[in-house]
């Protein structure tokens, strides 16, 4: 359902905030009356909403992210106005056609100081199919406009949140997974491309062994020998490649192969295929092997967890 909140106070925004997103402290930029209003939707666990508020900052502190709760990342699509974001050491001013990614599990501040209106994304970090180091290369640093995949994506991604009133069901959650798969793109791309990595060839091999895995995710055949051969590698040497980043190729997979599966579960689209039929579909073709595999990771049972979120096939 979408949802709109508008907070007249700046306690009220503290608290508007802090339930919309994560817990996060806020003061305003300048004394006087304040206005905010949220506008979003919530698709299982990808939320978009639409931030139009009075200047002010956000600080996501150690305390508050001691106090718990599951890592998401936070996608910022400035719309109108001008942002500061920091993070990781980095700091980055947002304009009008800019994103920036940042983590919620580590601290950050963000400040407005005027009018503005953004767009914000926040999902699970597991959706995003990027290993947590190479996200943290690229947290508070600016993309989009101007850059060869952000002239393309920007206008998407604005344009999905011009349609938040209107996505709802199957569809709706369709197409986020979509805008996390296309973000995910244009985070590898980033970190492709940058200067800083082209000295580090065992990263961006790596890295390039990733994607391939994520391409090749429903081949029941993708088995560390046929990834090896396909970079010309070693076996040895693509095990010791997983190991150096505190990984193994099987672990990969899997984690990679269950997350698939766990998105196919939620999808209205696909209530009514079986529990098995989903697992063989990216490459777990044992329906045994892959409930447990399952329960192992998530803590319940594929059924189980379909069930949980409202889907009954079996």
């Amino acid at each position: 359902m979408y949802q709109i909140d508008n907070a007249g106070s700046f306690s009220g925004w503290r608290r508007l905030i802090s339930n919309s997103f994560v817990p996060l402290n806020a003061e305003p930029v300048r004394s006087g009356r304040f206005n905010g209003r949220i506008g979003g939707r919530r698709l299982q666990d990808f939320g978009m909403m639409q931030v139009d508020a009075a200047a002010h900052t956000v600080v996501r502190t150690p305390e508050l992210i001691g106090a718990g709760g599951a890592g998401h990342y936070k996608l910022n699509l400035q719309l109108d106005g001008h942002a500061l974001l920091l993070q990781d050491g980095r700091e980055t001013v947002m304009r009008p056609g800019d994103l920036a990614i940042y983590d919620t599990q580590r601290p950050y501040t963000l400040t407005f100081d005027e009018d503005f209106r953004t767009l914000v994304l926040m999902f699970p970090q597991n959706l995003l199919g990027l290993s947590p180091e190479d996200v943290a290369e690229l947290t508070a640093v600016r993309m989009g406009k101007g850059q060869r995949l952000g002239d393309a994506v920007v206008p998407f991604v604005s344009q999905i949140g011009s349609m938040l009133p209107t996505l709802d069901g199957p569809i709706g959650y369709r197409l986020a997974m979509n805008v996390v798969d296309l973000l995910s793109t244009l985070l590898a791309d980033e970190i492709y491309t940058r200067p800083d990595q082209a000295a580090d060839g065992n990263v961006r091999l790596l890295r390039r062994i990733q994607h391939h895995i994520d391409a090749n995710l429903a081949n029941p055949s993708l088995t560390p020998p046929a990834i090896a051969a396909a970079h010309y590698l070693s076996t040895r040497t693509l095990h010791q490649l997983f190991a150096d980043n505190g990984h193994t190729v099987a672990g990969w997979i899997r984690e990679r192969r269950l997350e698939r599966c766990r998105r196919d579960l939620v999808d209205p689209l696909h209530a009514e295929v079986p529990v098995s039929a989903i697992g063989a579909r990216w490459g777990l073709l044992d329906a045994a092997h892959f409930s447990r595999s399952f329960r192992s990771a998530f803590g319940v049972s594929p059924s189980q967890y379909r069930k949980a979120q409202g889907h009954s096939a079996a």
